[in-house]
């Protein structure tokens, strides 16, 4: 069995603590769900893109904002860049707390509120 990525590893750790996330394959790419629906995905040089990054979920304008602040970071993903899904670079030498970031306003941009409850509920570390 191959290696996993240390990237795939981290971000699967901060998914898989928030409130009933589930990870399966989607697409051929680990995939995230709060509930039933889809927070976050996992590309490693999707379709020869040479980028190795998550797609999210993000609340509306934050994807052109953070796409004009910092492109080299970040990008609009393919498919789901029209419904302002946000692309994240993790082969720029990313700040974990900030992508933890990112993946915590994903699952709060598609979770229902019983799901937000019990995240607000959790104790914080």
């Amino acid at each position: 069995m191959a290696k996993e990525r240390s990237e795939l590893v981290k971000v699967r750790a901060v998914c898989l603590v928030l409130p009933e996330v589930t990870e399966r394959l989607s697409h051929g790419a680990p995939t995230w769900f709060a509930g039933k629906k889809t927070m976050a995905m996992f590309l490693d040089d999707h379709h020869g893109d040479d980028r190795l990054a998550i797609w999210v979920a993000a609340p509306p304008g934050v994807q052109e904002e953070m796409v004009r602040l910092e492109p080299d970071r970040f990008f609009r993903p393919p498919y789901v860049g029209p419904r302002g899904w946000l692309g994240v670079r993790l082969d720029r030498t990313p700040d974990w707390d900030e992508v933890a970031d990112i993946l915590d306003e994903a699952y709060r941009t598609v979770a229902i509120r019983r799901l937000l409850t019990q995240l607000d509920a959790q104790p914080t570390s």
